[in-house]
């Protein structure tokens, strides 16, 4: 006889994940040898423009325990989870905290991303809107942030493997299957019109953020010619 189960993660919701651990890891690796991968660095930053993006809406058009509503971590929920009393599917308060707060980091690593500059030869794609004096600024937080994202990554997957030793909840294979073994109600909604909106948005974030819609820089003035004599 098979195990019951429910149906907890949606396909998006998934790939949102992995593709966002992927690039997180691209980054921290690009960012710190630097070099001739700063430019990757750079495509990465886009592709993260465009996940974050796609979360955020898929958050109020997805499936049940990908929507934002369903897990919002309230004073309320949080103490019945000390306590010992919360009981649910998905994201709990503790973990909404976590999600809400890496999505908050990634966010602004990404935008002041987008504005800043390495002082060799590198610039954000949208650099040329804030100029150089507020492109260092937003550099300071990028390299702040960058620290404090590696921080919560870490505290993330500690608390990961505190529930599979300690509690003996698999986190992990839920993302990747989408099933979770046990009693419950299946996710439901984020169909077809709901993926094709996020997805449109997030294309149109990623282009947006790429600054090809910027106008071409004027040519530098002609070098004058040196008299012979």
């Amino acid at each position: 006889m098979t195990s019951p189960r429910i149906r907890l993660w949606d396909l998006p919701t998934r790939i949102f994940h992995w593709g966002l651990v992927l690039c997180i890891a691209g980054a921290v690796i690009s960012g710190q040898i630097g070099g001739g991968l700063i430019e990757w660095h750079g495509r990465i930053g886009l592709a993260v423009v465009g996940l974050i993006v796609f979360r955020l809406v898929w958050g109020i058009v997805g499936s049940t325990y990908a929507r934002f509503l369903h897990f919002f971590p309230t004073p309320g929920n949080i103490k019945a989870y000390l306590r010992g009393d919360w009981q649910g599917e998905g994201h709990n308060p503790l973990g909404a905290l976590a999600v809400f707060g890496l999505l908050a980091l990634v966010a602004i690593q990404a935008v002041t991303g987008l504005f800043s500059n390495d002082d060799i030869a590198f610039v954000g794609p949208l650099f040329d809107l804030v100029g150089r004096d507020l492109s260092n600024r937003l550099t300071g937080i990028h390299h702040l942030a960058s620290n404090i994202l590696i921080g919560l990554v870490v505290l993330h997957i500690a608390a990961v493997m505190f529930y599979l030793h300690a509690r003996k909840q698999n986190l992990v294979k839920p993302m990747i299957t989408g099933w979770k073994e046990g009693h419950g109600k299946s996710a439901s909604g984020g169909g077809a019109v709901a993926l094709v909106v996020a997805l449109v948005l997030a294309v149109g974030a990623v282009y947006g953020a790429s600054g090809a819609w910027l106008p071409e820089p004027p040519p530098p003035p002609p070098t004058a010619e040196t008299p012979s004599w």
